[in-house]
């Protein structure tokens, strides 16, 4: 556990150096090193004192490594540009720092205190290195929905603590309270982001950086699935009354998302309100309480890391050529740029959920676990499938057919693109190969 946390303290200095790729590389090298914990892992738990490791914090802190190592590779503008990029690979640091502790920490208080400070550094990208002047508003917007959610958070420890003695994931008692229910899980609705309280993520995604982006979808939004991962059970016998509220809202939602989606002009903005439909169909299977639908809305929060995230690297390889993020703007990509062509598609077809992509298990999973929660749900589950694949061909349709406007000089794609997208396309279709991993060890 600590040889990780003091190797990223290590590489602080790096930053302050300007050896920009050592720290990619070293990303690289720790994702490695962490899949081989696997290994060593007794029964899949490895714990000490204050932090410990599981199936889930396992396969969430590798996603955490894999993503930011892909984000430093996907900022090179950044570095080319010598755009305050040591000040940026030391907020990278610092975020996945603090990740990695939100992850393995055991403590209720600590994992609160770690998942608070990942907000800062994420708050301080957008702000630091957005593209429009709007990027402020979206910085409070993103800054003001979490902390408002999550101050009853810390009034629910309080209560937690006071009740029983430990604040210990695995000492803490049932709890009937419906006040102590909305207190912790609000914030966990609003990070993923729950329908209602999603305002903040569309724009604080088009207003970030790539590397924003990709973290925001890739690791944040999997902190709130997480932390309800870790404390739905602590509400199970209030869970079975009032859960079926949230999952006709996340599902009713997500349609009204995926709506809301077919008439997006902007390709951010689009992959961003997909991000809130795909998370609607998570936060239900959750709240399902049974095994089928955590490990389906497990296994779609992994999905989703690598395949929002791949598709927020795309919209940027075209923004950078045409400085527009216009569908109509990016139309008749596939006369230009035809390798890209491939990726688009390939990413597309991994959004709605084809196979052999991870999203296709994790669809089938949380369909089946949903209609064993309620027969009425499978009228609803079929449009938001049906939408999700029109959404995401018509980002295909429109960004790659059609008339290309001939305004622009457009440079073919780099090597380091197409790494950059090989190795987000890999574990999202490989992973499903070995989806026993998980069956398994279910907690």
């Amino acid at each position: 556990m600590m040889k990780f946390m003091f190797s990223m303290i290590f590489m602080m200095p790096l930053c302050f150096m300007g050896l920009y790729w050592l720290i990619c590389f070293l990303f690289f090298i720790l994702s490695f090193m962490f899949m081989f914990e696997y290994f060593n892992m007794m029964n899949m738990f490895s714990i000490s004192y204050f932090f410990g490791l599981d199936l889930w914090s396992f396969m969430l802190v590798l996603l955490s490594f894999w993503i930011c190592s892909l984000m430093v590779m996907a900022s090179s503008k950044i570095f080319k540009e010598k755009n305050f990029y040591k000040g940026f690979l030391f907020l990278m640091l610092i975020l996945m720092l603090s990740l990695y502790l939100t992850f393995v920490s055991l403590n209720l208080l600590i994992f609160y205190i770690f998942f608070e400070l990942s907000l800062i550094p994420t708050l301080m990208l957008i702000i630091g290195w957005g593209y429009q002047p709007e990027r402020i508003e979206a910085g409070l917007y993103l800054l003001f929905y979490t902390l408002l959610m999550s101050l009853p958070m810390m009034i629910g420890i309080f209560n937690f603590y006071l009740y029983n003695n430990s604040l210990f994931f695995y000492f803490i008692f049932q709890e009937s309270e419906l006040y102590m229910y909305l207190c912790i899980n609000m914030v966990f609705f609003c990070k993923m982001p729950m329908f209602f309280i999603h305002l903040w993520l569309p724009k604080a995604h088009v207003e970030a950086p790539v590397s924003g982006s990709m973290i925001l979808a890739g690791i944040l939004l999997k902190l709130g699935g997480y932390g309800l991962i870790r404390l739905l059970g602590k509400f199970m016998f209030l869970g079975m009354k009032i859960n079926y509220i949230f999952v006709i809202i996340s599902l009713i939602g997500g349609l009204i998302i995926s709506l809301i989606c077919i008439r997006q002009s902007d390709m951010k903005s689009l992959i961003a309100y997909s991000s809130v439909a795909h998370m609607g169909l998570v936060i239900s299977g959750l709240m399902t309480l049974s095994n089928w639908g955590v490990y389906g809305a497990f296994l779609m929060m992994l999905a989703h890391g690598l395949c929002s995230s791949g598709l927020f690297c795309l919209a940027n390889i075209v923004y950078e050529r045409i400085l527009s993020r216009s569908l109509y703007m990016s139309s008749g990509m596939l006369s230009v740029l035809p390798n890209l062509s491939f990726w688009w598609f390939v990413y597309c077809i991994s959004n709605m959920a084809a196979p052999p992509s991870l999203n296709l298990l994790s669809e089938i999973m949380l369909i089946n676990s949903l209609i064993g929660f309620d027969n009425l749900l499978i009228l609803i589950l079929s449009f938001l499938s049906f939408f999700s694949a029109v959404y995401s061909l018509y980002l295909f349709s429109f960004s790659q057919h059609g008339k290309f406007i001939q305004i622009f000089s457009i440079y073919q794609g780099l090597y380091r693109e197409y790494l950059l997208l090989f190795l987000h396309w890999i574990p999202l279709n490989l992973m499903i190969l070995k989806s026993d991993l998980f069956l398994f060890n279910l907690i």
